[in-house]
């Protein structure tokens, strides 16, 4: 079975060609040159969407709950 639908699919590529035209722009608004972000934003959407996209997973550097239960005496 695969992991991503061709709805997923679509939004990635809408944003791999809005990266070369150099109009796609990150969180901070900045524009995206790199294309690991770029299909990092396209996944994104693709989420926000309804597309069929697996989680993101769940243990990512620096979360907010390790930080918060680390720095409490």
């Amino acid at each position: 079975m695969a992991k991503y639908g061709k709805g997923a699919s679509k939004t990635v590529k809408s944003a791999m060609r809005r990266r070369k035209s150099g109009t796609l722009k990150s969180g901070s608004g900045r524009t995206v040159k790199s294309r690991k972000q770029a299909i990092a934003i396209g996944l994104s959407e693709a989420r926000s969407k309804g597309a069929k996209v697996p989680a993101r997973k769940s243990s990512r550097k620096g979360s907010k709950t390790a930080r918060k239960t680390s720095k409490k005496r």
